[in-house]
């Protein structure tokens, strides 16, 4: 019940703006016969209130479902044990597309092509480090796992994303459904290392813990205690942004990666707003492109989205009001990059609520792609698809 009141407001909300939105074009056209006719088709159950009133009154709904969630004792961000599907495949960008990280990827080839000159159980684990989280870790891991002469080396391969909630079982779990691509029914932490010892013994591997926060020594010593088995020369990455997470490795060689350099987030940036296109074809657009590069921090996750958004009109008038946007200014929630605060801001309403959807799914969530646009029409996002 407190969900559809809420949708309903929402819904209502969206409505409203939508109406807004015509009266505003209202008194920029001349013909205001047409749009007369349109405002007043417009939500027949509100007919009669003013706008004025009609905000209040949707104010009040929206504070009453706010009280009534504190009632009920509803938290954000908290669900019960969600079954999820953890990436096991990594995708990875072609590295022509990749940017400034030539040279960390070198020096990472080298250090996992390396056979390990202490004994043959010892483990290398090569730890991703940054004072921010979004600085391409990940990406910098795929690249690896994915090269042509890093498979060729190693026996076999897996990916765990191991994310927030940390649990030994379920990453055991994922990398031998990685490695065995079967689905694993095993439960009990004992059967589950002794299984994954049987797939490592005398084999060559690299694993890769992407996204690792917990730093608990005896949680990593149970993590760990198979590897012991696999070939010398075996390899675990682990990807973290915390220092005390490379710290109960002791002597594992640690890599701190570094921001992208301005030049690197601007081709970035480009890439994706001119869509592999020379960006000489638009001068008018390549100054004022630098700036908005600078608002992206030399992130590689906000230079992304934001050229993406860029691309989708490549008018100088429009960029201008992009890079100028007071939205750049909103401090109230720091943990959201502005870059993507204003990538969502410019969506459509109805793509709004798409994206928003999908946040009920665990983070590091396996999407299929056909069954979330199913989802999307069952919920009734968007309208049914013809074959």
């Amino acid at each position: 019940m407190w969900l559809d009141e809420l949708k309903h407001a929402i819904f209502d909300a969206d409505d409203l703006l939508d109406e807004i939105d015509t009266r505003a074009l209202q008194h920029q056209t001349k013909k205001t016969h047409v749009w007369k006719f349109i405002s007043t088709s417009v939500n027949p159950s509100y007919q009669g209130m003013n706008m004025k009133g009609r905000i209040e009154e949707l104010f009040k709904r929206l504070e009453h479902v706010a009280k009534q969630k504190n009632i009920l004792g509803l938290r954000e961000g908290v669900g019960g044990n969600v079954s999820h599907r953890t990436l096991t495949t990594p995708f990875v960008e072609p590295e022509c597309c990749t940017y400034g990280r030539v040279g960390d990827k070198e020096k990472l080839e080298t250090l996992l092509l390396s056979d390990d000159p202490v004994r043959s159980n010892n483990i290398s684990v090569t730890n991703h480090h940054s004072w921010d989280g979004r600085v391409g870790k990940t990406t910098l891991a795929q690249l690896l796992y994915n090269d042509d002469e890093v498979k060729e080396y190693f026996d076999i391969e897996a990916w765990a994303c191991v994310s927030e909630d940390f649990d030994a079982i379920r990453v055991i779990k994922t990398l031998l459904e990685s490695v065995t691509s079967k689905s694993c029914g095993i439960s009990d932490m004992s059967l589950l290392q002794v299984e994954l010892r049987q797939q490592v013994r005398g084999k060559k591997f690299l694993f890769v813990l992407d996204d690792l926060k917990n730093d608990n020594y005896n949680d990593w010593d149970l993590l760990r205690a198979p590897f012991t088995y696999g070939e010398r020369g075996s390899k675990v990455i682990v990807t973290t942004r915390n220092t005390s997470v490379a710290s109960i490795m002791h002597t594992v060689p640690i890599h701190y990666l570094k921001q992208l350099s301005d030049e690197d987030c601007r081709l970035l940036l480009e890439r994706h707003a001119f869509r592999n296109e020379n960006p000489s074809a638009h001068p008018d657009l390549e100054e004022i492109g630098k700036k908005i590069s600078r608002t992206c921090n030399s992130l590689s996750l906000a230079a992304k989205p934001l050229g993406v958004l860029l691309s989708c009109n490549l008018e100088y008038k429009e960029w201008s009001g992009i890079l100028n946007s007071n939205l750049w200014e909103l401090v109230h929630d720091k943990s959201i990059l502005p870059s993507l605060r204003m990538t969502y801001h410019y969506l459509p309403s109805y793509l709004k609520q798409c994206f928003a959807y999908c946040s009920i799914f665990p983070k590091d969530y396996d999407f299929k792609k056909e069954d979330v646009i199913l989802l999307w029409v069952a919920e009734g996002l968007i309208g049914p698809i013809c074959k």
